[in-house]
């Protein structure tokens, strides 16, 4: 990484604040294991293979990459490239670089938040599966449990009206689940001691801010490769990994023709490469100002890429093992999610040689890729917080206090989930909190915010006088163009093809899940036309161009670092006629897609 010599242009603080006090990485490979960490997470391992294998095998590629290069790259540059650039936060970069977008910051921090309440709930049934899989035989195993039901057999046959002992081991002992989202039932107090184990983890790793966690991420961002390598060389020594394989890659060109997959691959580009969470410009704001973003976010996304395709080939050489041993069709085994996690791949490990031990390599793997995702979304939220308000919060040990409230209340609000209903409650999580819908808007958002609003010309200068050059040409015109066109088609596609969350594709629940979910949805999606409200209608003395403070861009800051823009450049920018109809279009986008959501909320 470059060092930083003399005084460092471009980077934006608050007054008061500077990067020293803030923290900063200590080597650029602290940088890239906890980007790589928070990205390649679960969904690289559960998610991403099984879309291949439903959407077309080796033709699901094709959309893959064209969302790859048109969406994921252009906008994992545009968060990474402007947390360096103003050493910020999500909610004060965007306030120093388009404050009318603001709203993106508190938005995008709703998210964070949501995922971090219920994505640790998956940490806790991993460590529950852990310290069960420390046994003479695996209790999922066999149907010779107190647990199991009369109709019941072993894992290794499966007639349609059987239910399988790691199903039931999934449903009757971790989750003792009841019948309908209407009955919460109790808490179950040893998956609530698993999930304040998994907030105490998470707390320790990140609280001494990038000190802590840019030691932290040497090992659990890299030990999960050697876990998948291990799985990688065990499944394709088994009989039908051949088998698994080809099902996961078998290319169907008609799928191709179905809207269906382009969604799945737009929206898994999104997920996969955190985008639109604002992790990413948590972590990009600690990079020293010199730091080559750009070489970093090509690379960065190369190997998100990579990763889960491998890890296709460590899940489907076990599951077609697994229907070999059955002698079903593969479909009948392949499973998505938690369905993956905690029923498919354990049943898959119960009937290989010294299943303990591959189940242990499976499930310390799982807590690894999740522990990362986890720590970094808890760092971002503090961070985000410290930055509005760096003299109060980074005095003393009151940051350390901030994130011990956070994760506290995060805890509590988990409870819900470890309840013996708390499935149910999780699916509304992660259906509605962490929609695809909110984050193609968000999308749509930051890419108009930077490629029109501020523009992606002084973007580009930006980046230049960090790294040194400019990015290929490609980027621009895709942040411009490319980008919003696509997530645009996107989002209206999921509104046009949206179906309310049922359980098990099943069960409907009652009137207050939805509710509750539409309620995630929108508290977040809200925060940016709220904003924009806010700052043009409740606060008109706030003008456009007049004062240090402008709606489209800040002109000045308190020193001792102000922003690098030429002043000619920022005048002639305020000149133009485009910046008023820029902003019209930008509110009229708001209230439109807000009426969207509206309407299909009620």
């Amino acid at each position: 990484m470059g060092e930083v010599t003399g005084e460092v242009q471009g980077s934006v603080t608050p007054s008061g604040s500077s990067p020293s006090s803030r923290g900063q990485w200590s080597n650029k490979v602290e940088f890239l294991l906890a980007v790589a960490g928070e990205i390649i997470g679960l969904g690289n391992v559960w998610r991403f293979p099984y879309l291949c294998y439903k959407n077309g095998g080796g033709v699901f590629f094709i959309p893959y990459i064209l969302f790859f290069f048109t969406c994921g790259v252009p906008l994992f540059l545009l968060e990474t490239s402007l947390g360096q650039y103003t050493q910020q936060g999500t909610i004060t970069c965007w306030r120093k670089i388009c404050p009318l977008f603001e709203g993106l910051g508190y938005g995008t921090l709703m998210v964070v938040w949501y995922s971090s309440i219920y994505y640790v709930v998956i940490l806790a049934w991993a460590f529950f599966y852990l310290f069960s899989s420390f046994s003479s035989e695996l209790p999922w195993a066999s149907c010779r449990n107190i647990w199991n039901t009369g109709v019941n057999i072993s894992n290794t046959a499966l007639p349609e009206n059987a239910t399988s002992a790691v199903r039931e081991f999934w449903e009757r002992r971790v989750l003792k689940l009841t019948g309908s989202a209407a009955e919460l039932g109790s808490v179950r107090w040893e998956l609530a001691l698993c999930l304040l184990l998994s907030w105490v983890v998470c707390y320790f790793c990140v609280w001494k801010g990038v000190k802590s966690t840019g030691k932290v991420v040497y090992f659990t961002a890299t030990f999960p490769y050697v876990m998948m390598l291990v799985l990688l060389v065990r499944g394709l020594t088994l009989p039908g990994a051949l088998d698994g394989i080809k099902f996961y890659l078998y290319p169907d060109a008609s799928r191709l023709t179905d809207p269906q997959v382009w969604m799945d691959a737009g929206t898994q580009i999104f997920y996969s490469f955190a985008l639109c969470f604002g992790c990413l410009m948590t972590l990009g704001s600690y990079n020293k100002y010199n730091n080559n973003c750009y070489r970093d976010c090509v690379y960065l996304c190369l190997l998100n890429s990579g990763t889960s395709f491998v890890a296709g080939f460590a899940i489907f050489s076990a599951l077609g093992f697994m229907a070999y041993e059955q002698n079903v069709h593969i479909s009948k085994v392949a499973e998505s999610g938690p369905g993956l996690a905690f029923i498919a791949y354990p049943r898959a490990v119960a009937m290989m040689p010294f299943p303990q031990l591959w189940a242990v390599c499976f499930f310390v793997m799982i807590i690894l890729l999740g522990l990362d995702s986890e720590f970094v979304g808890l760092e971002s939220l503090a961070t985000s917080i410290s930055d509005v308000n760096p003299g109060f919060f980074r005095t003393g040990y009151r940051r350390e206090l901030l994130l011990l409230a956070i994760c506290v209340v995060c805890f509590f609000l988990g409870l819900v989930m470890v309840t013996e209903g708390g499935l149910y409650i999780f699916q509304v999580f992660d259906y509605y909190a962490c929609s695809g819908m909110t984050l193609l808007l968000f999308a749509v958002l930051q890419s108009v915010s930077v490629g029109w609003v501020y523009g992606a010309d002084r973007f580009y200068d930006n980046i230049q006088d960090m790294i040194g050059y400019r990015p290929v040409s490609l980027m621009k015109y895709c942040l411009k163009y490319a980008t919003p066109v696509v997530c645009t088609g996107t989002f209206f596609f999921s509104l046009i093809k949206y179906t309310p969350l049922k359980f098990d594709n099943v069960t409907e629940y009652p009137w207050w899940g939805y509710a509750l979910g539409w309620f995630f949805t929108l508290s977040s999606t809200l925060m940016v036309p709220t904003w924009a409200v806010y700052r043009l209608v409740l606060r008109p003395y706030m003008s456009f161009t007049s004062g240090s403070f402008s709606l489209l861009h800040v002109t000045g800051h308190s020193p001792p670092q102000p922003l690098h823009f030429p002043a000619a450049d920022f005048d002639l920018f305020l000149s133009s006629p485009n910046v008023p109809a820029l902003h019209v279009t930008s509110c009229l986008c708001f209230f439109f897609f807000l009426h969207i959501l509206l309407r299909f909320a009620l």
